[in-house]
């Protein structure tokens, strides 16, 4: 028996009927089970709920940013009234363990929300220049594409943002992990939030996500997944001249500097193991290219062997696993051929490798794997692998560091890590990416989220996450209309 099976979609505030009775089927990633069935959205959805979405915009975008403050309030509410099911779902769903499932799928998902309403309430919308009134106002009717690793997590970041700035969401989630979606949904029809305001639709990229992108009545599209993908949503998108933020790819660099020693090496070495596998490496943002000055190389590669040996891989349900399977069979079979790569152009592999991590042939698991002997020229320094795989790159100064830290088409994030933390920032902001953590750094909630290069444009989160939705508009007045205009 199914534990999940959703048969309407949600259009106009109300579940209705699809339009086709293709369904997409969901499979627990563990236990290889189908688990959850849903329905695949069609074109004729898409344009049911780009309609509902048009005729319910100007009545949103009229609304006073305090009223959509407090719908996302309720929003994150009901979402907390349910909290257990959104954790239940996305381990079974993902695979992501536990710890990290409550963490930041679910918690941070509803901070998110809950601190986009804050927000919402402290962002002006206008000002006065001259003799003018600038206005921020509300792109319109918002595509939301949503990838597979962080579901949930990713539509806090478009959905809170774009209906805080005054836009109507068609959210499409991924195929392969939708019915966290789905609760999301029942989250906000029990929130009471105004028809069309937010609709859902799954289904395919292919032709679901292509309508949603190419949709006349569709005015910007946020997406989040592959830069192959990304590509091709800027291509469609591009006939009608919306506005696209793209979250895409990343091949992270992670320098650790030649002043670090003992124990502040050994932990400097932990955690870039760590940065590099969460979620089982399907991290946009995981550190996955390791620099480390030549002097300490044989030392490093000792403590991260045994950082790695320390992993608990195994089922998510269970409170003490730290790396769970792959999301899909084809995503397995994607990092393994890496690892075939790299061991074939000549890569030297420390631990983990082909073999399965467990007994058994059931779970799309991969070991946690470490490479040395990398060169840059290799397609496992170079490619996003998007699984649990490490690479560690030697470098003599801290001017090769910097040079291989920029050797990528992507740009995402970036780590630095040394005992003087001035020397590590000068390195860090000549490190083209959209977020640089500095030894013990970490990025709070509302910082800005996003990249440089094939990692994409646009930002998320936080003040910047809703200024992707506004777009500017100059009103300009005589001079003694400024007695009686707003400030």
């Amino acid at each position: 028996m199914l534990e999940q099976e959703y048969k309407d979609i949600y259009v106009g505030g109300q579940w209705m009927t699809p339009a086709s009775t293709e369904v997409l089927e969901v499979v627990n990633p563990t236990s290889e089970r189908i688990i959850g069935r849903v329905p695949a959205g069609t074109p004729a959805d898409i344009d049911a709920a780009a309609i509902a979405a048009s005729e319910a915009f100007y009545a949103w975008a009229n609304c006073s940013r305090s009223d959509r403050a407090r719908y996302l309030e309720v929003i994150a509410e009901k979402m907390k009234e349910r909290r257990d099911d959104f954790v239940k779902t996305i381990i079974r769903e993902v695979g992501c363990p536990r710890g990290l499932t409550e963490r930041v799928q679910v918690d941070a998902a509803i901070a998110t929300i809950e601190s986009t309403a804050a927000l919402a309430r402290e962002i002006s919308f206008q000002e006065r220049m001259g003799d003018s009134l600038v206005l921020r106002e509300p792109l319109g009717v918002v595509g939301g594409i949503t990838p597979w690793n962080y579901p949930l997590l990713q539509i806090a970041y478009k959905v809170a943002p774009a209906l805080a700035a005054g836009c109507v969401v068609i959210l499409k989630p991924s195929e392969l992990t939708p019915l966290n979606a789905y609760l999301f949904a029942d989250a906000i029809d029990r929130a009471g939030l105004p028809s069309g305001v937010f609709n859902l639709v799954p289904g395919y990229g292919t032709p679901t996500g292509e309508a949603l992108v190419s949709h006349p009545l569709v005015d910007a599209v946020s997406f989040t997944g592959s830069t192959r993908a990304g590509r091709q949503v800027s291509r469609l998108a591009a006939d009608s001249v919306k506005k696209v933020t793209l979250e895409l790819g990343g091949k992270s660099p992670n320098i650790l500097l030649d002043d670090l020693e003992g124990a502040a090496l050994a932990a400097a070495v932990e955690s870039s193991v760590n940065s590099a596998f969460p979620n089982s490496g399907q991290n946009c943002g995981a550190l996955t290219r390791l620099l480390v000055p030549r002097n300490l190389l044989a030392e490093v590669e000792e403590l991260a062997i045994r950082a790695a040996e320390r992993i608990t891989v195994g089922d998510p349900e269970e409170s003490e696993t730290s790396l769970g399977p792959l999301v899909s069979a084809a995503q397995r079979d994607r990092v393994l051929g890496y690892i075939k790569s790299g061991i074939n152009e000549g890569a030297r592999l420390l631990t983990g490798g082909l073999e399965s991590p467990l007994r058994g042939d059931t779970g799309f698991f991969v070991a946690p794997t470490i490479f040395a002997d990398v060169t840059p020229a290799m397609a496992i320094a170079r490619e996003e692998i998007f699984g649990p795989v490490l690479v560690i790159l030697p470098y003599d100064d801290d001017h090769e560091a910097v040079q291989l830290a920029n050797d990528t088409e992507y740009g995402l994030s970036a780590a630095v890590s040394g005992a003087d933390l001035e020397r590590a920032q000068a390195i860090a902001r000549q490190i083209r990416a959209g977020q640089v953590l500095v030894n013990d750094g970490r990025r709070s909630i509302d910082t800005p989220f996003g990249g440089f290069k094939l990692s994409g444009h646009g930002r998320e989160c936080g003040r910047y996450g809703i200024e992707e939705f506004l777009t500017t508009k100059a009103l300009h007045l005589p001079r003694h209309a400024f007695g009686q205009a707003q400030q």
